[in-house]
């Protein structure tokens, strides 16, 4: 069995503790396991091939999702699914998705131009975000006409969200194979214990939000961000390969799970939950 795990490679001094552990896990059980660097290299379109029996999509970064668009399209086996990861990176595409498979989300608005976003501050302010990407990285909190000068508009779409006071420590889904875990984080982890956070109990609400988001995506593992209290929760992020810090176990459970997930793959087993082929996208 051969993985290929594509990753950003980490700076001197960081580390990702939860992906070593899988790392070294599925390697004591006998998987080749190979570490790809897509920003280290120049990838020639026309000789692109396979040469593992599933792919993990680790890195958020554009050149990750691009490569691994690349070997989906040369027929590989990508985990989570590049078609589930693509658009769970366009926050316009996941938002949608979301709310058509009955999600809660915020009010959600897009345009062209942060003028016409003037009317709606009148009920209260907007989190613009970029409409590309995950996580706190480039949200700007609109109050009022007069910071329309701050949105950027060079960036694409403008994602408007109507803005819901967060909750301090944030709250994350994660779930790996079906099973749901709570964990709250510190805004600014200042250390190893903060950034592993604190379980939290799961609700029935949560657990119904978590399981119609993969029904949604056609995943088995992923992660969520969760704002409002536990009667009106909202997912305001998804993640289809989160750090996972602070689940129990994680690195076994990751492991377990990819690994049998490939084992499936090889078998030509039909995944639950797995996305339409690609001739019917």
């Amino acid at each position: 069995m051969k993985i290929g795990i594509i990753m950003l490679r980490y700076p001197p001094g960081f580390d990702s503790p939860v992906m070593s552990g899988t790392i070294d896990l599925l390697t004591e059980w006998g998987v080749r396991v190979d570490i790809i660097y897509p920003e280290e290299r120049v990838i020639h379109l026309s000789k692109i091939k396979p040469e593992h029996d599933l792919y993990v999509l680790k890195s958020r970064t554009e050149m990750a999702l691009a490569y691994a668009g690349l070997l989906w399209g040369a027929g590989a086996a990508t985990l989570n699914p590049y078609p589930a990861a693509a658009v769970m990176r366009h926050r316009i595409s996941a938002a949608s998705m979301l709310l058509k498979g009955g999600v809660p989300v915020p009010e959600t608005y897009v345009t062209a131009h942060p003028e016409q976003l003037t009317d709606l501050l009148e009920e209260g302010p907007l989190a613009i975000k970029l409409y590309r990407g995950t996580g706190v990285r480039g949200i700007h909190v609109l109050w009022d006409a007069e910071e329309m000068d701050d949105v950027p508009t060079n960036q694409g779409p403008i994602f408007a969200q109507r803005f819901i006071q967060r909750d301090n420590p944030v709250r994350k889904l994660y779930v790996i194979s079906g099973e749901i875990f709570g964990v709250a984080h510190p805004w600014l982890a200042r250390n190893s214990e903060e950034k592993r956070g604190t379980p939290f109990t799961i609700t029935p609400r949560l657990r119904e939000i978590a399981r119609r988001c993969g029904e949604t995506f056609g995943i088995e593992t992923f992660g969520l961000s969760i704002i409002g209290t536990d009667e009106e929760a909202y997912v305001v992020d998804v993640h289809s390969f989160p750090d996972f810090r602070g689940v129990p176990n994680a690195s076994l459970r990751l492991a377990d799970f990819i690994y049998h997930y490939c084992r499936r793959m090889m078998r030509g087993e039909i995944l639950p939950g797995a996305l339409p082929s690609r001739r019917e996208i």
